[in-house]
């Protein structure tokens, strides 16, 4: 590739230039919206923002499962429907690592390692459990191979909940209870400030992440880390064989390209950014249970991928957070919200109950999943591509792919 090839490519880290780059404009708004969100939330709620910045480092944990798994099903073009597996294999290292929990099983020793350490082996682990799956099963294709890694996430939770008390193999996992008192991480040092209750600057000798800044602080360093380098993934040789595969398989190995590794890798990539995301999730928790990893939480971020935008990684943040918010905001305020809009335009009579009636917040609460299908429903019919695609999807959807035969051009020439 020539010097200037290279050079027209837009970088991440060049903030000073690209301003006609529609992803890197969204990727300052996201930047600038995550620094500003701290002192917005705490402005608006009078110094008790504390609820919002908390809720907004959950978040973050989607985030870094919809990257992920864009690796898996954007990227190469497989469909993942047991990613919350390795979700709680990374939840699951800290949790016995960075606790009490190992001196309740045959060890009969409590190991406690620090969790920067921790990212990387929960990283490592999922990773390496995403190419045990993947290296029997990736000769499979389409709906086989989403069987298969289905199969796999409802196994781990259940392998998790089975070595807990009462298991021949002895206590691991803590069993239905979980592991509980999960080390926070820390620092050798800090710094105070007046963010502290007026307090003046200086040094600490130990720094431990309890409040909910320093734990939104941390994830979006995380997201900007694992969008570094899922955008490198992207440009990179590798990433060029995952598109190349995803789009006909057949023709990529014809050119050359080791089908079975390519999709090897990326399932054990898009597994480690899985892993990576549930080391934090477990630690800022503190505490890891095998109920947290449902089949559920693998829809729910496919869901977040496609509606975002595949192959994508600004679309699939914004599907994420829109997501996040739309479960865990929206629908779970839907039922005083429409108490409320009853009350204003005077139909408070709809909230009290009677005969078969039990009233609009009961009634709104049961609904709440139907109100969620029918927002992805109008998404999707609006916005076939996803909210943010993919220059290429998106031309693929607007233009049609041609699928005409050698002869049939011949003909019309």
């Amino acid at each position: 590739m020539s010097t200037a090839q290279r050079s027209s490519k837009p970088r991440l880290a060049d903030l000073t230039s690209g301003w006609d780059d529609r992803d890197l404009i969204i990727y300052r708004l996201l930047l600038l919206l995550a620094i500003a969100f701290p002192f917005g939330a705490t402005f608006l709620t009078g110094g008790s923002g504390g609820a919002l910045i908390n809720t907004a480092a959950d978040a973050g944990v989607y985030v870094l499962l919809a990257i992920g798994l864009n690796i898996v099903v954007g990227y190469a073009g497989l469909l993942d429907l047991g990613y919350a597996a390795f979700f709680a294999i990374g939840a699951y290292t800290v949790g016995m690592f960075s606790s009490g929990q190992l001196y309740g099983s045959p060890l009969h020793h409590e190991i406690h390692l620090p969790f920067w350490l921790l990212l990387f082996v929960g990283m490592f682990a999922a990773a390496g459990f995403g190419a045990l799956l993947g290296a029997p099963t990736l000769r499979l294709r389409g709906d086989y191979l989403a069987i298969v890694t289905l199969g796999f996430g409802e196994i781990v939770p259940r392998i998790f909940r089975y070595l807990g008390p009462g298991s021949v193999l002895g206590n691991w996992t803590g069993g239905v209870n979980g592991i509980a008192g999960i080390d926070p991480p820390s620092l050798p040092f800090g710094i105070s400030g007046p963010w502290e209750n007026g307090a003046a600057f200086g040094f600490l000798p130990r720094f431990d992440f309890i409040d909910p800044l320093a734990f939104y602080i941390l994830m979006v360093i995380l997201v900007v880390l694992c969008v570094i380098a899922a955008n490198n993934l992207y440009r990179s040789r590798l990433g060029r064989a995952w598109m190349a595969v995803r789009e006909d398989e057949v023709a990529a190995a014809a050119t050359g390209v080791n089908t079975v590794a390519i999709k090897l890798l990326a399932f054990a990539i898009g597994a480690s950014f899985s892993g990576f995301a549930g080391t934090y999730y477990g630690a800022k928790l503190s505490l890891v249970s095998s109920e947290n990893f449902a089949f559920v939480v693998s829809v729910t971020v496919l869901i977040m991928v496609v509606l975002g935008g595949m192959g994508n990684i600004p679309g699939v943040i914004i599907g994420a957070l829109g997501i996040y918010y739309v479960l865990f905001n929206l629908l779970t305020n839907l039922p005083d919200l429409a108490v409320n809009a009853a009350n204003s335009i005077g139909l408070g009579f709809l909230n009290t109950s009677k005969g078969d009636w039990i009233g609009l917040h009961d009634e709104v609460q049961r609904l709440n999943f139907l109100v969620f299908g029918l927002i992805l429903v109008l998404v999707m019919l609006l916005r076939p591509q996803g909210l943010l695609p993919s220059r290429v999807r998106e031309q693929e959807l607007a233009k049609g792919i041609s699928e005409e035969a050698v002869f049939d051009l011949r003909e019309e020439s």
